[in-house]
């Protein structure tokens, strides 16, 4: 495999897209490896690097089936549930206080 064909920032031509935009597409780039890149120059810094797909190759999103759906509910529950209290927060608790943050900061609840 050759180098990567380099594009500039918003002159890659037709079918090439970002993750985010085969996504926005109903689409996922399905195993294939990168076929170009987006280049956007910044002044101090190296430069901003996107990774782009073949479109034709794309396939379509799995659908989330009822035990993915039940998985990321799970997920989604512990993070808002407090290790100190174990309650739900009603917010994802932030890691880094690893706890609810009126377990956190006790004494300024209380005033």
């Amino acid at each position: 495999m050759g180098a990567l064909p380099v594009f500039r920032w918003r002159l890659a031509p037709d079918g090439y897209a970002t993750r985010r935009q085969l996504r926005a597409q109903g689409l996922r780039p399905g195993g294939q490896d990168v076929a170009a890149q987006l280049e956007r120059p910044r002044r101090s810094r190296g430069p901003l690097v996107a990774y782009l797909y073949r479109v034709d190759d794309a396939k379509p999103v799995r659908p989330m089936t009822p035990a993915r759906w039940a998985a990321l509910a799970k997920a989604n529950t512990a993070r808002r549930t407090c290790p100190s209290c174990q309650l739900d927060a009603g917010y994802v608790i932030p890691t880094s206080l690893g706890m609810c943050v009126t377990c956190a900061y006790p004494d300024e609840s209380a005033a």
